[in-house]
């Protein structure tokens, strides 16, 4: 897989790799940039061996793979990188992980995080050309050089219909 694609989580493998929430910020680290078992640790304040069992699921997975090395003291320092740009999922669990994830990776920000969740009443068209500007921006190369890293949480989504939703619940408790 190239890192310039989409990983349509499809296999068991995928989908038990990506249900614990520290993968998941295994996989923001590496967004960031490669690094070691030891620069993950250090970045998300676990211990090695728990990053090196995390990352082997997700290397096993073909969500994560070797970047190359370089040679340290006379060892050998391993480099990982995400296997892909995006992921793109359709499972509920795996959502609701991600987003257990992504709420400890924002609970770790530095500065204040600008988050805003509102209901819109959109036409057919407005969906359409939001979606497009959204993709667009999802889409956009590092454009800042040396300039600081933002993580950036873009969605469109419909909500489910009050009975839906109670279905819903009732399915999944």
């Amino acid at each position: 897989m190239s890192s310039d694609e989409v990983a349509a989580i499809s296999s068991p493998a995928q989908f038990k790799a990506l249900g614990q929430p520290m993968r998941h910020r295994l996989l923001f680290a590496l967004g960031r940039e490669d690094a070691t078992v030891s620069q993950l640790a250090a970045m998300l304040g676990s211990n090695k061996g728990n990053i090196a069992h995390h990352l082997k699921v997700l290397v096993d997975a073909s969500l994560v793979e070797s970047s190359g090395t370089r040679t340290v003291r006379g060892g050998t320092e391993q480099y990982y990188r995400r296997a892909f740009r995006r992921l793109a999922f359709d499972d509920a669990r795996i959502t609701e992980t991600a987003f257990q994830a992504l709420a400890a990776e924002i609970a770790t920000a530095q500065g204040e995080p600008f988050l805003i969740l509102r209901s819109l009443r959109l036409t057919a068209e407005h969906v359409e050309e939001l979606t497009a500007t959204l993709q667009d921006l999802a889409d956009r190369v590092d454009d800042g050089g040396g300039q600081p890293q933002y993580g950036l949480l873009l969605g469109l989504y419909r909500p489910a219909d009050s009975g839906e939703a109670e279905q819903a619940l009732e399915t999944d408790g």
